[in-house]
């Protein structure tokens, strides 16, 4: 870029998670203190495929700091390196490669540069699109995810969110687990990394936390039930990520969609633990399953914070016309890195990690022990 920019686009992908709003709204309003047009793509992705896009103006964003969501919406299916397109006569899903649709959509609106705000999935596709043959869209990444697994920067804001949401549903089936001494289980999202279930289980002093890092023993689960009742604990909270699997076993796969990127919806590893627990102990259980609530409400402070500290230093990184970059922010230091290192790779929860060793210092099984 040569010149100073004068429009960019900006699109949300993937899932949609608390601070979106506010990281659209610190884009925007630094955007047009300088004097740059937005123009956002609706529904992620699939908005620059589809060429439908709208201007994003300082009185759009006015307001949303505090909202849930997204105002330009999300779509966590469309991948243009590989697009659905219906189905052939063996009932077999097609899919095709639309990368060059969205450079000549990009191309149409005159952009300077490509705002991407999104997970790893979003920024793999990112990386694609600016690693394209022939491609000049200039993208910089913003790090969303509540999973937290997204590689290249330690936190993503959407996630401190999510776990309050999840620690305030931890705290509250606390009591309802006293009163009828039961043994519950609470499913919080988590994939491939157990950073939600890891921290929502410390901070609400869950008896158990299971994550995908660390596969369990349903006997260490069980035996750590019943070393509690052996003191008179009469209950018990176990922390699960739908992600976490037995030693032996393999993650809960609840279906299997073959025309989305990821096909793969996991669900159910809540119920499969404490149907083996109740009949193993007589304990009687119960399954919680968070979803997407975990997804849903206003952010908290922090990540409204963040937010605004990402879609600054994004706009930063473009008004000085740096392209193939991601924000990040390492330790407690607001940085970026190269688009591709995100790409394709995913965070997980480190097994030397020192909240693990805090959480079984105070005596937060993670179902790997030796049962007795």
């Amino acid at each position: 870029m040569t010149q100073s920019p004068r429009r960019i686009g900006v699109l949300t992908g993937g899932g949609d998670c608390p601070g979106l709003n506010a990281v659209l709204r610190a884009v925007t309003k630094d955007a047009v203190f300088h004097g740059i047009e937005v123009v956002g793509f609706e529904d992620g992705f699939l908005g620059l495929v589809q060429n439908r896009s709208r201007p994003v103006t300082a009185a759009d964003v006015s307001g949303i700091l505090t909202s849930g969501g997204t105002i330009l919406g999300t779509c966590n299916r469309t991948n243009p390196a590989r697009l659905h397109a219906g189905v052939d006569s063996g009932g077999r899903a097609i899919f095709k490669d639309v990368t060059d649709v969205c450079i000549r959509n990009y191309r149409s609106h005159a952009l300077d540069a490509l705002i991407v705000i999104g997970g790893d999935g979003t920024m793999t596709i990112a990386q694609h699109l600016a690693s394209y043959p022939g491609s000049d869209i200039a993208i910089i990444g913003i790090p969303k995810t509540i999973d937290n697994d997204l590689f290249g920067t330690d936190l993503t804001f959407g996630f401190l969110t999510a776990v309050a949401t999840a620690t305030e549903a931890l705290d509250k089936v606390h009591t309802t687990a006293a009163s009828h001494h039961r043994a519950l289980f609470v499913e919080v999202m988590g994939r491939n990394a157990g950073w939600i279930a890891l921290h929502a289980g410390v901070a609400s002093g869950a008896d158990a936390i299971l994550i995908p890092e660390i596969p369990f023993s349903l006997d260490s689960v069980t035996d750590a039930i019943l070393a509690r009742s052996r003191m008179g604990k009469r209950y018990s909270v176990i922390c699960i990520s739908e992600g976490a699997r037995p030693r032996d076993g393999s993650q809960v796969v609840q279906r299997i969609d073959e025309t989305s990127p990821d096909p793969i919806r996991l669900g159910g590893i809540a119920k499969f633990v404490s149907d083996h627990v109740e009949a193993r102990t007589g304990v009687e259980c119960r399954q919680v399953v968070l979803g997407h609530v975990q997804r849903g409400g206003s952010p908290i402070a922090a990540d409204r914070v963040l937010a605004t500290q990402f879609g600054h230093h994004a706009m930063t990184l473009v008004r000085a016309g740096v392209r193939g970059r991601m924000v990040a922010m390492t330790g407690l230091k607001l940085s970026d890195v190269p688009l591709s290192e995100p790409a394709g790779k995913q965070r997980l929860v480190p097994i030397d990690h020192p909240l693990l060793a805090a959480a079984r210092a105070v005596y937060t099984s993670f179902g790997d022990e030796t049962p007795a």
